[in-house]
C-alpha cells in the first residue's frame, strides 16, 4: 500500500479558477440575537442539502456548488438565501455571518456530537473551544499540484488586504478587543494554524504533509487550518483567512476581487516570478498589522522595509487586475469595493454603532439586519 509520505495524489481540475464558498453562520435566537444551540433544528427541517453541520451547534455552514463566475454565486445565494430565512422564522431563529458574535459567551457553547469533533477537542483542548468565530472559506480550482503552490505563494502576499476588507470581528465574549478583526488571532493559537509556509514545488508540500501525518500532527488536510492551503482532495486553493462578510455584496466583493486577482496571475506567472518574494517575517508582520488596523494599516511592501498604507496598495490592486473585472463583467463589485474603501468595513461600522449606542445589543442587531438586507447599513 502506498503510504502517505510517498505521495499526494492532487484531484486536477480540467478548468482552472472555478469557484466554490463555504460561508459559516451565526445561529441566532430571534428574541435576544444571542447564539442558540438550534442548528440541528434547522437541518432537520430544510431540504437545503448544501447547508451542513458545524463544530458548534450555534453554527451553520452553506457550502456552494462549483461555478465559473461570481455572477454564479450571487444567484445561487439569492435563491437560497429566501430558504434560509423562511425556515429559520418559522423556528424563531435568525442569523448573522461576521466574525464573531459581539457579547455571546464561548462557555455557553455546545460541540455537536461527532466523532472527530470530539478527537479535535481531546487535541486542542480549551484552545478549540473557545472556537466560536466564523469565516469565509474561496475554492478555486487549479490543474495541477505544482500550479496550486504557485498561487500559495502569490495568495500569501495579499492576506493584509484579505483581512482588512473582511475584518469584522472586533467584539468577542463581550469584550471590545480594539482589533478590527480578533478571529485570526484564535486560530494563531493553533500549531497547523495561521501563515502557511511558502512552497518551492508541489513536492515539498508533499513532503512536509507527510512528515505531520506520520508524527500524528495532523490525521488529516482537514487539521491544517492554515489561512491559505492547498486542497489535493477537491483540487483547488482555498483561501480560508477572511472573516465572515457581515453582508452578500460584501461577501461578492471580496470573492470577486480574489476572482480577478487569480486571473491575472494565470496570466501575469512569469512577470510576478520576477518579483522578490517577501520574507517570511513581512508577511507576517503584515498579517498582524491588518488584524490590528484593518483597513487604517500600513504594510510593508519590501524587504528592505518601505511601507504603503493598505487602501493605498488595494487601489493600487485594484487599478492593476482593473482589465479582468471588465473581462469577467465585475464592474458592479469593482464600485462596491470602492465603497468598502471608502465608507469602511464591518469591523469600522460595529465600533461606530457601539461608540454611539454604548450597547452590544445594537451591535447584534447591526450584524443582524445587514446578514438580512444583504448590503452594509449607512452608520456614518
Amino acid at each position: 500500500m502506498k503510504k502517505v509520505e510517498d505521495g499526494i495524489e492532487f484531484a486536477s481540475n480540467t478548468k482552472s479558477l472555478t469557484i466554490g464558498v463555504e460561508l459559516e453562520f451565526q445561529v441566532l435566537a430571534k428574541s435576544s440575537l444571542d447564539l442558540t444551540p438550534r442548528a440541528n433544528d434547522l437541518l432537520t427541517r430544510t431540504s437545503l442539502k448544501e447547508l451542513t453541520k458545524e463544530f458548534f451547534q450555534s453554527t451553520i455552514e452553506l457550502v456552494t456548488p462549483i461555478y465559473n463566475t461570481i455572477h454564479e454565486v450571487e444567484q445561487y445565494f439569492k435563491s437560497v438565501l429566501p430558504v434560509l430565512h423562511h425556515e429559520g422564522e418559522t423556528l424563531g431563529l435568525t442569523f448573522a455571518g461576521t466574525g464573531t458574535h459581539p457579547f455571546a459567551d464561548y462557555r455557553d457553547r455546545l460541540i455537536t456530537p461527532t466523532a472527530r469533533y470530539q478527537s479535535l477537542v481531546s487535541k486542542n483542548r480549551w484552545l478549540i473551544r473557545r472556537m466560536a468565530v466564523y469565516g469565509m472559506h474561496v475554492h478555486f480550482g487549479m490543474k495541477s499540484g505544482e500550479e496550486c503552490i504557485k498561487y500559495h505563494n502569490f495568495f500569501l502576499h495579499l492576506v493584509p488586504h484579505m483581512i482588512a476588507l473582511s475584518a469584522s470581528s472586533p467584539f468577542w465574549h463581550g469584550v471590545n478587543t480594539e482589533l478590527a478583526a480578533c478571529r485570526p488571532t484564535m486560530y494563531e493559537a493553533l500549531p497547523t494554524a495561521g501563515i502557511p509556509y511558502r512552497f518551492e514545488s508541489w513536492k515539498e508540500f508533499q513532503s512536509l504533509v507527510g512528515r505531520l501525518i506520520k508524527t500524528d500532527s495532523i490525521t488529516s488536510f482537514k487539521d491544517l487550518w492554515w489561512d491559505i492551503r492547498p486542497s489535493p482532495l477537491l483540487g483547488t486553493i482555498e483561501i480560508r483567512v477572511c472573516d465572515g462578510p457581515p453582508s452578500l455584496s460584501e461577501m461578492l466583493t471580496i470573492t470577486s476581487f480574489l476572482h480577478a486577482a487569480a486571473h491575472w496571475f494565470e496570466e501575469n506567472k512569469n512577470e510576478w516570478s520576477l518579483v522578490e518574494s517577501l520574507d517570511q517575517w513581512v508577511i507576517r508582520e503584515n498579517k498582524w498589522r491588518a488584524i490590528r488596523n484593518g483597513l487604517d494599516a500600513e504594510i510593508i511592501i519590501s524587504n528592505t522595509g518601505e511601507t504603503r498604507s493598505i487602501r493605498d496598495d488595494l487601489e493600487r490592486w485594484v487599478n492593476k487586475i482593473g482589465f479582468y473585472y471588465t473581462l469577467l463583467n465585475y464592474q458592479g463589485y469593482y464600485n462596491d469595493l470602492g465603497s468598502i474603501l471608502a465608507l469602511g468595513n464591518s469591523s469600522q461600522r460595529q465600533n461606530k454603532i457601539f461608540q454611539t449606542t454604548n450597547s452590544l445589543k445594537e451591535v447584534a442587531k447591526l450584524n443582524n439586519e445587514e446578514f438580512i438586507s444583504g448590503r452594509p447599513s449607512k452608520v456614518f
